[in-house]
């Protein structure tokens, strides 16, 4: 009962960012943020829902890299496509967060060793209510996620895409704007 009504309260909660992202009335905060504080607090606050499915979550300490963002919205981002990796990897498996910095920009990676996105999903994947995995509905999936995180980071001017292999698993990358020191 507890997991359903999380569930549901998860649902109403994206949902309605959902629509007042369509309706252009979110307004994000646009600030220097450190991308190294937002990815150990989101990695620790998924460890342990890691741990108990048997899923290592490897998290190597991230430079302190600033970066123009909304906190916590990247904190959301960066929350969902974890809470999708420990979902859809099998106890065994394991989820690789990494950061770099890239052609000037800062490039966030989250790498799972789950069950990966069948082909014919991968194009519909950013949709709102697209809930296909591996060429079945998942029950468990709000199909609402993948679109917020795209909404998100487009509203900011950053970048998400997603490149997956059946059996062998996903790697998420977001691309976000670095501030100049």
């Amino acid at each position: 009962l507890q997991q359903r009504t999380a569930f549901l309260r998860r649902l109403t909660e994206d949902l309605f960012l959902a629509a007042k992202l369509e309706q252009k009335q979110v307004m994000l905060n646009e600030d220097r943020v450190s991308l190294g504080e937002v990815m150990a607090a989101v990695c620790d606050s998924c460890r342990e829902e890691a741990e108990q499915k048997g899923v290592v979550l490897q998290a190597p300490p991230a430079w302190e890299l600033p970066v123009w963002g909304d906190q916590i919205r990247l904190q959301q981002i960066l929350q969902n496509l974890l809470t999708n990796a420990i979902h859809y990897t099998p106890a065994g498996g394991s989820i690789t967060v990494n950061s770099r910095v890239e052609a000037g920009a800062a490039l966030v990676s989250v790498r799972d060793t789950g069950c990966g996105i069948a082909p014919e999903d991968l194009p519909r994947i950013f949709e709102k209510g697209y809930t296909g995995c591996n060429g079945r509905t998942d029950k468990r999936s709000t199909g609402i996620g993948l679109y917020l995180c795209r909404q998100i980071m487009e509203k900011l001017s950053h970048t998400i895409r997603i490149e997956s292999e059946m059996g062998v698993g996903t790697k998420v990358y977001l691309g976000l704007d670095t501030v100049s020191l």
